[in-house]
């Protein structure tokens, strides 16, 4: 029988409320001093873990120190510095690209709207959302790996497009509780949600899941 929205909203709030209480401390695990560090750690992210990025960007921070030397930095070498992360190559031109555009069309700030950023070489709707939510307070939705697969568990979601599960949560979730949603979905996804060993006899979601082997 299909869930009215009534009641998957009313099992979102009972999720979201379970998730609060086993998660408190959840936040960005992408380590940053300033937006552009931000955007540029998220960009480093996409096929990669956020704890090789955290590795790679202290170094990387202390050698460009500022969107210009990112902007104007040699491309091969930005390449080589940025190699354990993963597609290296297109990394660096997105990284290279997104700076030079802040620098030429943004007066050297990064911007603090959806359409601004996702103009960004580079940038998509899951790097804008996570620098608009982190940066700018603006209620914005994150959908990574985690989100996709356990809302869909969850039976929130039966799509696999982002874009489709973002705007669908954002109509059962309070827009307050967007940006930690995200955070908390992660730290669940890693801990007990494991993607091929889910323990769902350690989970406090088990009888607000469709899918949970407890049942």
């Amino acid at each position: 029988m299909k869930e009215s929205k009534e009641k998957k909203s009313e099992r979102a709030l009972a999720i979201l409320n379970l998730l609060k209480q086993e998660y408190p401390d959840s936040k960005c695990s992408l380590h940053y001093q300033s937006t552009y560090e931000l955007l540029i750690a998220t960009i480093l992210s996409a096929q990669c873990t956020d704890k090789r990025v955290n590795q790679v960007t202290p170094g990387l921070f202390k050698k460009y120190p500022s969107i210009e030397e990112f902007a104007h930095s040699d491309l091969q070498e930005l390449s080589k510095d940025i190699h354990s992360c993963g597609y290296h190559n297109q990394k660096s031109r997105s990284i290279q690209g997104a700076t030079l555009t802040i620098l030429n069309e943004f007066d050297g700030e990064v911007p603090n709207s959806l359409d601004d950023l996702v103009s960004l070489p580079g940038v998509g709707r899951k790097t804008a959302n996570c620098v608009l939510g982190e940066c700018f307070n603006v209620p914005s939705m994150v959908i990574d790996t985690h989100m996709v697969r356990i809302m869909n568990l969850l039976e929130l979601t039966h799509s696999k497009d982002p874009k489709k599960i973002e705007l669908g949560l954002m109509d059962i979730f309070p827009n307050e509780e967007w940006v930690k949603l995200t955070h908390m979905i992660i730290d669940h996804g890693r801990a007990i949600c494991i993607a091929r060993r889910p323990q769902c006899q350690n989970c406090i979601l088990t009888h607000v899941c469709p899918s949970s082997l407890m049942e």
